[in-house]
């Protein structure tokens, strides 16, 4: 084919091919790159120019708390005789339950039995715990304190007697009783004639002090109240008192009418080494003043 309807055939035919290699020869779309996981495109945030933090470590994994240990004396498991003796006490709790609730001649029949066989059982033990305790001195209760024979209980008794006899001799060297007393109070006037005789027996002081200013026959000498009972709270009389008057120390010993017997154990008893610790506020004074 000639003239222009020729060339433009070709012309068309030229740019038909020409389109056909240009499809063909087409880049691939940025999604297929994106997709591949190459490209600039597909993370253009970062720029040129960029420096990443690395990614985290992971945490090391946390040591499981170690379980406690028990104590080196810890038994690992219970004496046979202690399951033994748990089960008895299960056992007759529920046999006595079962009585009690339906007391019948059986049901109660074998409680006793039960209840018999455990006291059999704790006599048993109480006799070998007396036989421990006769060959072994230590632990004879008899032997610690007051003992129950009555000989031995009288050669205790004479004992402590002469002990506290002694102590009370060796106080009177630096010790006197303060008795309080009132002329009108026939209690004091009681309690004066045993003062007067511990007096003469162990030869320790007495300063009579006189709270209304009158005075008792076996104390003629005595002194008129300075204060000194306001200062020991003295609210009832007769009352007596142990003082050392150098050291100032003033111990009560009791109110009221005392024995022989009794005055010799308060004056022992207070006065021995650590009885300070033991004697409560109230009891013991110490004035730094001279007695009266």
């Amino acid at each position: 084919m000639n003239g222009p309807a020729g060339a433009l055939a070709l012309l068309l035919a030229a740019g038909s091919s020409t389109a056909s290699a240009q499809a063909v020869a087409e880049p691939p779309s940025i999604a297929a790159v994106c997709r591949a996981g190459t490209g600039y495109w597909c993370d253009s945030w970062r720029g040129w120019h960029f420096y990443e933090d690395p990614a985290p470590e992971p945490p090391p994994p946390k040591d499981k708390p170690a379980a406690p240990r028990p104590p080196l004396d810890a038994p690992t498991a219970k004496a046979p005789e202690l399951l033994q003796l748990e089960r008895l006490r299960r056992q007759l709790e529920e046999v006595r339950g079962i009585a009690i609730v339906n007391p019948t001649e059986a049901n109660v029949r074998r409680y006793m039995q039960l209840e018999a066989r455990v006291y059999a059982q704790a006599s048993r033990f109480s006799e070998v715990a007396q036989r421990v305790g006769w060959s072994s001195p230590e632990f004879d209760p008899t032997l610690q304190g007051r003992p129950v024979n009555a000989r031995a209980l009288e050669v205790f008794e004479r004992t402590k007697f002469e002990s506290r006899q002694r102590a009370v001799a060796a106080l009177a060297r630096d010790h006197v009783l303060l008795f309080f007393f009132r002329s009108d109070c026939p209690y004091c006037h009681a309690f004066a004639p045993i003062l007067e005789s511990f007096r003469a027996r162990y030869g320790i002081g007495i300063v009579a002090v006189s709270v209304d200013g009158g005075a008792l026959a076996e104390f003629p000498d005595f002194r008129p109240d300075n204060g000194i009972a306001t200062a020991l709270n003295v609210a009832q009389v007769p009352a007596l008192f142990l003082a050392q008057p150098f050291a100032g120390r003033i111990t009560a010993l009791g109110f009221g009418v005392l024995s022989d017997g009794e005055l010799l154990e308060r004056i022992a008893t207070v006065a021995a080494p650590g009885a300070d610790a033991a004697a409560p506020g109230a009891a013991r004074t110490a004035l730094r003043q001279e007695a009266p």
